[in-house]
């Protein structure tokens, strides 16, 4: 039996299950209501009634959820044609629950509770109003259906209610799972777009390294690479991992870089050991500290400075990648901005407004961006 059938099977038995509730539930409050009646009105043979009674309610639970089978077919069509059908399909389980009634009480009774003194003068009151209305019977009669049809059709509706109040709420579960997976597809798809800049970088690197003939810094920078990917992809890419790992991947990177800028790459770490165990989601950080060597380091002959700092203020976490680069004139190419706008796409799908991101130039020279995001230690 394939998921498919299981849903449908476990959807089926929830379904028969709520039916019945229903029909118990709006019976034994009708059994409740006519024996308090009785007992407030005084008719004598109360134990008896109550026996008789209690043959009725089955029997009417019994039709009743007959009823709801004969409904459950047509439970995928729409609800002009429901309501319609369920109308007309309660009147003939109404009067058979009247005729049932009247068989126990009025024809059977086989108690004889009516046959006792007790009732002997509204037994002559009922004979002489039939006298003077021979259709006196079959009025009472179309009373009781009347009577039993608007508890019938009551439960009908209560029945088609609590269905689509069922439907919903399974509707809500499936948009939340695909809201989630959404996300989650989301989170995947931008991340993903980090990991082939930066292997074009590096490979162009190696390239260089490999023409210069400079052997040692190329199978270093290999090994790098071989240790990063490796460790980067082990994950889900919608996974968080504890910022101690995500600064981890970062020197990776960034001694990756040093075989490139061996002279002018200096890197300033400085993350306090009660952030460590911080969630963040992976890789987060990579598309900035790229950038950094992009736009700081690559274009200048001095040393430069790439900073990642760390610091809880306010019950969030708060990172900040700056460099000490020179400023870029107004006419020099900025690039394309994928890699900030990544790095907030991703924090605003995965934290909302709770997260942000702000980024520009220094005083003095540099860029500096920094990330605000939870605290957020149990789910990574």
């Amino acid at each position: 039996m394939d998921g498919r059938s299981l849903d449908i099977s476990r959807n089926a038995a929830i379904g028969h299950r709520l039916g019945l509730v229903s029909v118990l539930g709006l019976w034994g409050f009708y059994f409740v209501v006519v024996t308090i009646r009785a007992a407030v009105m005084a008719y004598p043979g109360q134990f008896e009634m109550l026996i008789y009674r209690i043959f009725v309610i089955g029997f009417a639970i019994g039709l009743t959820f007959l009823l709801y089978l004969f409904l459950e077919r047509f439970a995928d069509r729409p609800l002009r044609w429901r309501i319609p059908i369920a109308f007309a399909a309660a009147l003939p389980f109404a009067a058979a629950i009247a005729a049932f009634n009247f068989y126990v009480f009025e024809v059977l009774d086989p108690l004889q509770i009516f046959k006792g003194e007790e009732w002997e003068e509204q037994r002559e009151m009922i004979e002489e109003f039939q006298a003077r209305d021979p259709l006196a019977m079959w009025r009472g009669f179309a009373e009781a259906v009347l009577s039993r049809y608007f508890v019938v059709i009551a439960w009908a509706l209560l029945y088609m209610a609590l269905g689509y109040a069922q439907i919903v709420r399974q509707a809500e579960r499936r948009a939340a799972i695909f809201a989630q997976e959404a996300q989650t597809a989301q989170l995947r798809a931008l991340r993903y777009q980090v990991n082939p800049h930066f292997l074009f970088n590096t490979l162009n690197v190696l390239s260089s390294l490999v023409m210069r003939d400079r052997r040692d810094e190329a199978e270093k920078m290999i090994l790098n690479l071989s240790t990063f990917y490796r460790t980067s992809l082990t994950a889900e890419p919608a996974d968080d991992v504890a910022l101690e790992e995500e600064i981890r991947l970062q020197r990776l990177y960034l001694d990756i870089e040093a075989v490139r800028f061996p002279e002018r790459l200096i890197v300033d770490i400085e993350i306090p050991k009660s952030l460590n165990g911080c969630c963040v989601p992976a890789l987060i950080l990579q598309p900035i500290v790229e950038n950094a060597i992009k736009y700081g380091v690559s274009r200048v002959r001095r040393p430069v400075t790439v900073s990642i700092h760390a610091r809880a203020e306010n019950g969030k976490l708060i990172i900040t990648v700056s460099d000490d680069g020179d400023p870029l004139p107004d006419d020099a190419p900025h690039g394309t901005g994928v890699g900030l706008n990544n790095v907030y796409e991703r924090l605003d799908a995965r934290y909302g407004d709770e997260s942000n991101v702000t980024w520009g130039p220094m005083d003095g020279g540099g860029f500096a961006v920094t990330l605000e995001l939870p605290i957020n230690k149990e789910t990574c």
